[in-house]
Formats: structure tokens, sequence, C-alpha cells
């Protein structure tokens, strides 16, 4: 009976109390193990030019990136070696590298490393190329990135991105990976999509609209977070030499932030380097510690160019950047907007 007593209330009226106690300390415990279970599935790929292991060690890496992706789930990180990896090894232009929900994509390692924060992004250049087929850009993948309602716990960080080529001659309004978003094609579709983009850098990639990288909101939400990134040398046929942000839908919002990037030698007829453009919604992107160099619109607005149609809205918040020397506009400033469309600029 002591023993008893010491493990139970004497009393009923102190019954509840002892309940509500040990009841929080079940959920405390429960919480722990639930957290230390989601910790213990998550898991870490090694990807290595040549591998030929199940990816579990450097020394087991996969030799393809694809099959990471594939097998790689929500918590999960990819490490990926050094060189060039392929959207394809044949010729098929519409294969893509597609990064699903809450996974992280790192690369710039050697192939020895022990935590990300030992790697060198850029001694050990991590290449994703879209340059298929023959040398010609012409029959190279249309996307080399593919994004699809991601949350922010989506990162791609250490990668060149090159070589994308969406060419198709898409008519009016439409927005698919085969005309926009050479580099990376990042759509929110009834939802929202939030990719963090990071020490990326996207040279050398074509499009229709948003050659390096194309944002669109389809009544969702676009907030990709781009950081520490480049934009060298891409080139659209019509809009956003570099960057596309673009919503469509009344309640479609395409927001994100740019921030301490730099765009040098990006090219269009609006937008040499970003065009905000609202197919009703809102596309309001903040812009800010970037640096704009070398850049040219055929029309207007080498460096940012808003737009809107059906009722939507567009405005770039811009502060703190800095446009150096050589952005180069037929019309009007290197920062250009329609007629009534305003962006808040404080270089």
């Amino acid at each position: 009976m002591p023993l008893l007593s010491t493990c139970f209330p004497r009393r009923v009226e102190d019954f509840s109390n002892f309940e509500k106690q040990n009841g929080v300390k079940r959920l405390t415990i429960l919480f722990i193990l639930a957290l230390a279970f989601g910790q213990a599935q998550a898991k870490v790929y090694f990807v290595k030019q040549g591998g030929q292991g199940d990816g579990s060690s450097w020394a087991s890496a996969l030799g393809s990136l694809h099959q990471a992706l594939q097998a790689a789930v929500y918590g999960d990180e990819i490490w990926v070696a050094r060189g060039t990896y392929f959207t394809t090894s044949g010729t098929n232009r519409s294969l893509y590298f597609q990064i699903k929900d809450g996974v992280k994509l790192y690369g710039g390692f050697a192939g020895q490393e022990l935590a990300v924060s030992e790697r060198n992004v850029e001694a050990n250049q991590t290449i994703l190329s879209g340059e298929i087929g023959t040398p010609s850009p012409d029959d190279n993948a249309y996307t080399v990135v593919f994004t699809k309602n991601v949350s922010a716990a989506t990162v791609v960080d250490g990668f060149i991105i090159t070589g994308g080529t969406a060419n198709v001659q898409a008519e009016g309004d439409v927005f698919t990976p085969e005309s926009c978003g050479g580099g990376w094609y990042n759509i929110a579709q009834n939802g929202t999509s939030s990719p963090v983009i990071k020490n990326c850098k996207f040279i050398d990639n074509h499009a229709r609209e948003g050659a390096g990288l194309y944002n669109i909101a389809e009544n969702g939400s676009s907030e990709p977070t781009i950081e520490f990134c480049q934009f060298i040398s891409n080139s659209a046929k019509l809009d956003g030499g570099a960057i596309f942000n673009g919503a469509k839908g009344t309640g479609a919002v395409a927001t994100g932030q740019i921030k301490n990037v730099r765009f040098e030698y990006n090219t269009a007829d609006y937008g040499g380097c970003i065009v905000n453009r609202a197919f009703a919604g809102q596309v309001n992107p903040m812009i800010h510690k970037c640096n704009f160099s070398n850049n040219r619109a055929k029309v207007r607005g080498a460096v940012v160019y808003n737009d809107f149609s059906n009722g939507g809205q567009s405005k770039a918040v811009m502060f703190n950047n800095i446009t150096g020397s050589n952005n180069v506009s037929s019309v009007g400033e290197p920062v250009s907007s329609r007629s009534g469309v305003s962006a808040q600029q404080g270089y």
C-alpha cells in the first residue's frame, strides 16, 4: 500500500491535477519521439559522376541525379559532386530535373565532405545542363529545372543552370515549359510555390519569356526566394531575359524576393533582366541589393519592366540596388513601366 500511495494521488480531488500533469508529460514524450522518428527517416543521397552505388555515402554514390530525385521525399537532402549532369542521356527535350516539395538539393561538393558547410561551390562547379542532341541550342532541353506547388522547405543551392532553350512558338497567354523558363520553370497552380534558390548561376538560357527563370501563379501564389545568385547572358525573345514574374487569375499573386543577385548581359524585347506582368492578379516582387550591368531591352526596361492587363496590378518594390553602366533600352529608362504602373525605387 505505501508503494501505491507514492504512485497515485491519495485524494479524489487530486486526481484531476495528476492527470493533467502526466498528460502533458505524455504529450511531450510523444512529440519528442515523433520528432526523432522524423529526423531518423530523413536521408542524405550522395550523387557523383560514375557512381554505381545506392547513394548512401560518397563511396557508394549514385551516378544518376534523376534517380536520387525520384527516391528523395520531404525532408531529404541530395548532395551532388562536381561535374555536368544532363536532363537526359538521349534527345527528349521535354525531360527536366523536377524537385519535389521539401527536398534540398546541394551542389558544389568535391566528393568527400561530411557537411554542407565544407563544400566549395566555386571550386567544384556542379552543372545542370540542357545541352542535349547536337551542339546547336535549337534542340536543347526546353527547361532544365521544374518545380510546382513546392514550399519554402524546397532548396536548390550551389548549381550552374545552363543550356535550356524553350523555343516553341506559343500563341497568346500560353505558359508552358516548352516556351517559357529555359533555365527554371516554377508554377503555383491553385496553390503556392516558394522554392529557395541560393548560390546558383543561370547562364546562357533561352526562351520566349523568362529565359533564366519563369515564375507563374495560376490562381495561386508564386513566392520564390532568390539570393546570392547570378543571371548572365540569358536571352528572351519577348519578355524577361533573366526572370519573368507573372500572375494569371483574379486571386493570383506573384511576390517573392530577389536579393543580392547580379544581372549581366541579359536581353529581351521588354525587361532585359526582369519583367513583372499581371494578367489579372498582382505581381509585386521585392528586389533589393542587386547589381545590374550591361543588360539590354530592345524596346523598354533594360533592368525592370512592369506591365498589367485585365485589371491586374504590377509593382516592383526596389531599394538598395546598383544599376551600373550600359543598361540600354530603346525607349525610356532602364526601369520602366506601362502607363499607370509604377516601380518603387530607392537605389
